[in-house]
């Protein structure tokens, strides 16, 4: 018992330190590059205007929390989500204009099939980032506050519920290692939600949790089922 107390103590210190900003920015960077090249009919007015957008506002989160993100003000807060939303938004509109186009004469299978895997990647990454914001306080709060002090989750993660499997398994358990969800663990939802169309090993606990996913699965399924589809049908034979 006395000897589990030191290792409880070492992952809190841990999970204090704040989580890496390297990767959601690089996730955020990605999805600028995919928006920025698409085909200038689904563009949402100039080419580089919603880009510089969404730099500016990861350049000022950047600047609060450059490393790790141990900082959060209710300014820093709004700014995060209303980034990831953007992306989203933005996304929407890129894969309603890309439907549109396929009504068009004119129409062409390869930028089509390249377009509609920009817009699905895109909103992998988008809903990642909100994910990650929105779940238990967000990243800031997850990673410095204790567990008494968060708000509650709005997705379950397995390390939530394994703390009764095997050793070696129940060893990396949210109650027995202090494991905190990071954003890789909201990017690999996010991919399984859209390659599946529904939860996988994850599951949303909120309402708000499930209208996400549901929209996330809803805007994958058209881009795959109906874009993809009359890209490869519009391929020359």
């Amino acid at each position: 018992m006395a000897a589990s107390r030191p290792r409880r103590r070492r992952h809190e210190t841990r999970s204090s330190a704040g989580e890496q900003r390297l990767w959601p920015a690089l996730a955020v960077v990605v999805a600028v590059l995919a928006y920025a090249v698409l085909p200038e009919r689904l563009l949402l007015g100039p080419r580089l205007a919603i880009p510089l957008v969404e730099l500016v506002l990861l350049g000022a989160l950047l600047l609060s929390n450059p490393h790790r993100m141990v900082r959060q003000t209710r300014w820093s807060r709004v700014t995060s989500i209303a980034l990831a939303c953007l992306v989203i938004a933005t996304n929407m509109v890129a894969l309603a204009m890309l439907v549109q186009t396929l009504t068009s004469k004119d129409a062409r299978g390869m930028p089509l099939l390249l377009a509609g895997m920009q817009v699905w990647l895109t909103n992998v990454i988008g809903f990642a980032l909100l994910f990650w914001e929105l779940d238990r306080g967000g990243p800031v709060a997850r990673h410095t506050l204790a567990r008494d002090r968060m708000p509650p989750a709005d997705w379950r993660f397995s390390q939530d519920e394994n703390q009764d499997a095997v050793t070696e398994v129940a060893a990396t358990s949210s109650e027995r290692s202090n494991w905190r969800p990071a954003f890789v663990d909201y990017l690999y939802t996010s991919l399984t939600n859209s390659s599946a169309f529904s939860p996988t090993d994850t599951m949303p606990l909120t309402p708000r949790a499930k209208a996400l996913m549901g929209l996330e699965a809803t805007a994958a399924l058209l881009t795959s089922l109906l874009v993809v589809a009359r890209a490869i049908g519009a391929l020359p034979q």
